[in-house]
């Protein structure tokens, strides 16, 4: 099969390209190479000789319908992410792109053996918990003036009681940032437009996603990025809000395992599937598993500042995915003994997170309670 890879060159694109080749597929990638992923501009050393390589942008209907008519199936990869407040960026990218697809595909006639979408739990916002009380309930998000007085824990929005986390279904979409509320689109406009004109298509919501080459330059990165850098740089991560946020944390590799099973599971198509590590997982906890790797005395400092606009608990349920035969496998101290050895002996380190420290205070990204 020959395969385009939107956004190829990036995390889970090139590792996915890997993967089709090692088991005998062609890979055709398309991927503007933009920043911050890709600083240089320049296509990475990592991604093989064997691909087919197309520097470009996924909006480009010229190019985008040419290399569609030369494939049979599609990833689709390629996304703007970052915490800035270009609202209309991430449409006109993420959700715009996906549109093309579907538009070239149904005015040429193409017959595409699959489309698969890249999207993501930021779609489910603050996810699904339980009420003793009231039963289940899907909050809005978080109103400044609580994580400003320090207030983390969401009450039910019924009762104001407490309320239980709970692994999030996909049935479940409650976005609340503009990332997600474009992949929530995005799902939309593939998996319904595939039902209507009969394009096999299927949407994959990734919770957080590690291992190498996750962009270091890239402030949206999240966690495993912060963490290693820090205690590499000899320093004490801060934990934003008190540590005790619930996240699910899902290897690379085991990304790569159910991209490929949808690429041929007849199962799967028309789905919208959680693509997540199926553990609970405090950023506390995820800390401590990266200060271990590093062997550091250095404990992960709680500040009382907060990323505004952080959902405050997620887990996605993976049992949808897991009834076509997919489970994680790999551990989340495997994704950070991985990335850490991809970064030992990169240059150019040092300035990285202050940089990105400071961007973020100044877009008013990162806030302190209190203050």
């Amino acid at each position: 099969m020959r395969v385009l890879v939107t956004g190829g060159a990036g995390f889970i694109g090139s590792h996915t390209v890997d993967r089709l080749l090692e088991i005998g597929h062609e890979a055709v990638v398309l991927d503007a190479l933009v920043t911050p992923v890709h600083p240089e501009g320049r296509r990475p050393a990592y991604l093989s000789k064997e691909v087919d390589f197309y520097q470009g942008d996924v909006r480009n209907r010229d190019l985008v319908a040419n290399l569609l008519r030369r494939v049979d199936a599609v990833y689709h990869f390629a996304a703007h992410q970052d915490y800035l407040p270009d609202f209309s960026r991430f449409s006109d990218v993420n959700v715009v792109s996906t549109a093309l697809i579907y538009e070239v595909a149904v005015a040429e006639r193409l017959d595409l053996a699959r489309v698969v979408v890249a999207s993501s739990q930021a779609a489910m916002g603050e996810g699904l918990y339980c009420c003793p009380t009231d039963g289940e309930q899907v909050p809005g998000m978080r109103p400044e003036a609580d994580l400003a007085a320090g207030r983390w824990e969401i009450p039910c929005p019924t009762c104001g009681g407490p309320l239980q986390m709970m692994a999030t279904p996909e049935r479940v979409s409650n976005p609340q940032n503009a990332y997600g509320m474009s992949k929530l689109a995005e799902e939309m406009v593939a998996v319904n437009l595939g039902k209507r004109y009969g394009i096999p298509t299927v949407a994959l919501r990734y919770s957080i996603v590690q291992g190498p080459r996750q962009s270091v330059y890239n402030a949206y990165s999240g966690a495993c990025r912060i963490f290693c850098l820090s205690y590499m740089l000899g320093q004490a991560p801060v934990l934003y809000e008190d540590g005790q946020n619930v996240r699910d944390y899902v290897n690379i590799q085991d990304v790569v395992d159910a991209n490929l099973l949808v690429l041929e599971d007849e199962a799967a198509v028309g789905h919208v599937l959680n693509v997540g590590g199926g553990q609970a997982v405090t950023t506390a906890q995820f800390a401590e598993t990266v200060r271990a790797q590093y062997c550091s005395d250095l404990p992960p400092q709680v500040t009382g500042e907060y990323r505004f606009g952080d959902t405050r608990h997620i887990l996605s349920d993976v049992s949808a995915l897991g009834r076509l035969g997919w489970k994680p496998q790999r551990t989340p101290a495997e994704s950070v003994k991985a990335y850490a050895e991809w970064l030992r002996d990169m240059p150019g380190l040092d300035a990285v997170l202050t940089e990105a420290n400071a961007r973020m205070r100044t877009l008013g990204v990162v806030r302190k309670a209190g203050s």
